[in-house]
């Protein structure tokens, strides 16, 4: 980007943007007709792309739209992100695509490289928007932005694994700056190198001081490290756990949405003084295991008081 093309950019601040559970304002989105687009792009992928299951189209855009409408449900801004031919079916889950940081995007490099075309298809979007870009991830580093969370502005951790691997991280940490705190957190490998298990399988945050978590899977140094923060557990269950149980997405401070069909969590949510929302995902979640947190890339999250 030139100079002159800075200066014509509306400045939109991410200062905001570093943590996963203030009220969302502003969250972009791929829809299903423009990341599903047609019955021949779901046939042509689906198989390809390790879905449980082909999605029925028309039932996916209703189920979709009842998604969105809980994502906007407290006002919240959806920056809808295009069709492109480039695309495969899981681009309808942004989140991976790129990293907020407060002076910028930082785009990925993708583990998947069905994917490899997203980061920059989506950036561009954005910038219309007035977001400007920090860095991108460069071979031979990877980073998906599933393997990220921030805690606060200062507190960040990213999951080592077979979709980010210590190059990306290397770079992740070296644009972030020394004033963020990255803990590293090894992941389990997948039973299939094309499977996912990102950082956000197994820990979601809902609060400034709670998160939801799949214990038997979190190493001991980042649940000491998280408790050094003041962070305190909701637990999925193993029988709720696959089902994506952990995979929730704070709207607001302990406002979540998460799938339906997993009553156990819901109530031990609920328990922690959490308002929960449910949407029914076979065919938008579920089919290709990316939860609510998958399908939005929150931009914009309040701050604190």
């Amino acid at each position: 980007m030139n100079s002159n093309e800075k200066n014509e950019m509306k400045s939109v601040s991410l200062s905001g943007a570093c943590n996963e559970w203030g009220a969302i304002e502003k969250v972009a989105i791929r829809g299903v007709e423009a990341a599903f687009e047609s019955e021949n792009r779901i046939e042509r992928d689906w198989q390809a792309l390790r879905f449980h299951a082909k999605p029925d189209f028309e039932i996916a855009k209703s189920e979709y739209q009842e998604f969105k409408n809980l994502v906007c449900s407290n006002g919240a801004e959806a920056i809808l992100l295009g069709p492109n031919e480039a695309l495969t079916l899981d681009s309808i889950y942004p989140r991976d695509a790129m990293v907020l940081s407060p002076q910028g995007l930082i785009l990925c490099r993708m583990g998947r490289v069905s994917r490899e075309k997203e980061p920059k298809l989506n950036s561009e979007t954005l910038k219309t928007e007035g977001y400007s870009v920090l860095g991108t991830i460069q071979n031979p580093g990877t980073l998906e932005g599933g393997d990220f969370i921030w805690l606060d502005e200062h507190h960040a951790a990213v999951g080592l694994g077979p979709r980010t691997n210590e190059a990306g991280i290397a770079q992740l940490k070296a644009l972030l700056g020394e004033q963020v705190d990255l803990h590293v957190v090894p992941l389990p490998a997948p039973e299939h190198p094309e499977d996912v298990f990102h950082l956000m399988s197994m820990i979601s945050p809902l609060d400034q001081d709670l998160a939801l978590i799949y214990r038997p899977l979190m190493p001991e140094s980042f649940l000491s490290w998280l408790e050094s923060l003041g962070i305190k557990f909701v637990e999925v269950s193993e029988a709720e756990f696959m089902p994506m149980g952990c995979n929730v997405l704070a709207i607001a401070p302990r406002q979540v949405i998460m799938l339906a069909g997993l009553p156990e969590t819901k109530q031990r949510l609920q328990k922690a003084g959490c308002k929960v929302l449910a949407y029914k995902g076979d065919e938008i979640s579920r089919k290709g295991e990316g939860g609510p947190t998958c399908l939005t890339r929150p931009l914009v999250r309040s701050r604190l008081s």
